[in-house]
């Protein structure tokens, strides 16, 4: 049974920083990219971090290009998360997100957590 479970969200201070942990069971997670995804109660889920199977690739979104980092450990099965020099709109549920395309059943996610930040 495929399982993602996040881990770290939480409530920070303006400018504070925070790590998102997220570990993935019941699937080859060494072949999947990892995502991070958040959303805003109304909106639509933003796609904000991405790292490909063998870490070798990253990409972010603009909004937190040079504040967030992305990072996987294939042998714990694990994909962080590290956010720094937080802002108020960054106040989301962020998801986990693990994705092949080249599978017919290629798309998982997790529950998501909360990270709040306060100004």
């Amino acid at each position: 049974q495929v399982h993602l479970v996040e881990s770290g969200g939480g409530l920070v201070q303006l400018g504070g920083s925070l790590e998102l942990s997220c570990v993935g069971a019941g699937f080859m997670f060494s072949i999947f990219h990892m995502r991070w995804y958040r959303q805003i109660p109304g909106k639509e889920r933003e796609l904000v971090a991405s790292i490909s199977g063998n870490g070798g690739t990253t990409d972010f979104a603009d909004s937190v290009k040079q504040r967030f980092t992305i990072s996987r450990d294939n042998a714990k099965n694990t994909v962080s998360l590290q956010m720094r020099s937080l802002k108020v709109e960054d106040t989301a549920v962020y998801y986990c997100n693990a994705h092949n395309g080249l599978l017919l059943d290629g798309d998982f996610w997790g529950q998501g957590t909360q990270v709040t930040v306060a100004s």
